[in-house]
């Protein structure tokens, strides 16, 4: 891109006081959600990554699939972050026996009345721990697609709005299969970003056993000194904001290339759908404005690539028997794919 494209869309302090007051405005809603970040290091340690996705994910209105093994501290973050942004959250564990109406709500009969009136279910919150998602059966995994992509539950033929702002943060064992019904790729797509958390070091494991020796109650977020740093106000101004955020057509052309490579990759039976391509556009903003740039740089759409992508994609079984990975086979296409300059 050249140095004059690059510029495109940054406030100039000099062409109005609203220009002026619009750019002091954006700040401080980035500076809210940055200090997010450092308020769930209080309570989770060495997820800063997670953490920055799950922001990236709430001002792109999507939602985060999150994959690791238990004990990293998923329910925590959750909680850590709902905590510093001062947003409603509620969780539901997925069994077999889960039903459709214990996720979204139903109709509960009053005899004192003798009407039938609504009852609100979990999902009715601003940030959604669905845990361990894949547990139960794929009829009530589908009880969330209305939820996740119209925000509203449809009951008795009246549909329901969702609170503002609205994540579901779903967790998956990536190690246990026993007992588990995989999502469908329909419902896979919904989800904005899959990320992973790893086991931590071996110095980020010293920190978590010594906040414990020292008492440290993961119950207890408030004696741990998370505080609220943040609203919903900040993230709907945030979110104002990434919509000015510049694109430029050589941009949208390398996110494009970067989709149709997957439906041609031999390692892929299932390439990645249009949506995807939206999804890493509006991703890519949202982590260009959080990194207090006013343009998408091909650097944002590489960072971006593999948790926006990865849930997409399917490997064929040939693939899968000699032990393909999914990251590496995207990282391949990205190497492959010329960046724009």
């Amino acid at each position: 891109m050249s140095e004059q494209s690059s510029g495109r869309g940054v406030l100039n302090p000099m062409d109005s006081n609203s220009g002026f007051d619009r750019a002091l405005d954006d700040d401080g809603a980035r500076q809210a959600l940055l200090a997010v970040r450092r308020e769930v290091a209080k309570a989770v340690v060495g997820q800063d990554a997670t953490v920055t996705g799950l922001l990236i994910a709430l001002l792109s209105q999507g939602h985060v699939l999150l994959e690791g093994v238990p004990g990293v501290a998923k329910t925590l973050l959750v909680r850590a972050l709902s905590s510093a942004l001062s947003l409603d959250t509620k969780r539901v564990q997925f069994t077999p026996d889960l039903m459709p109406g214990d996720v979204t709500g139903s109709l509960v009969y009053d005899s004192h009345t003798s009407e039938f009136s609504f009852r609100e279910g979990p999902v009715f919150t601003n940030l959604l721990l669905a845990d361990e998602i894949n547990r139960t059966p794929p009829k009530t995994q589908a009880s969330l697609l209305e939820a996740m992509e119209e925000r509203q539950v449809s009951v008795d033929g009246l549909s329901r709005p969702l609170p503002a702002p609205f994540l579901v943060a779903a967790t998956q064992n990536p190690v246990e299969y026993e007992g588990t019904y995989s999502l469908p790729e329909a419902q896979l797509d919904r989800f904005l970003l899959k990320l992973t958390m790893p086991l931590p070091g071996r110095g980020e494991e010293i920190e978590v056993i010594r906040r414990h020796a020292a008492g440290f109650d993961p119950r207890d977020l408030a004696a741990a000194g998370v505080r609220a740093v943040a609203g919903a106000e900040d993230l709907e101004r945030a979110r104002e904001a990434v919509g000015r955020v510049a694109v430029e057509p050589e941009i949208i052309g390398y996110i494009v290339d970067l989709v149709r490579a997957t439906r041609s990759a031999p390692s892929f039976q299932l390439g990645v759908s249009p949506r995807g391509a939206t999804a890493l556009l509006n991703t890519s903003r949202s982590w260009a404005w959080l990194s207090g740039r006013p343009f998408v740089t091909p650097d944002d759409v590489k960072a971006l690539a593999l948790p926006c992508l990865r849930h997409r994609v399917s490997l064929q079984p040939e693939a899968q028997m000699d032990g393909v990975r999914v990251d590496d086979v995207l990282g391949s296409i990205l190497a492959s794919v010329p960046v724009p300059r």
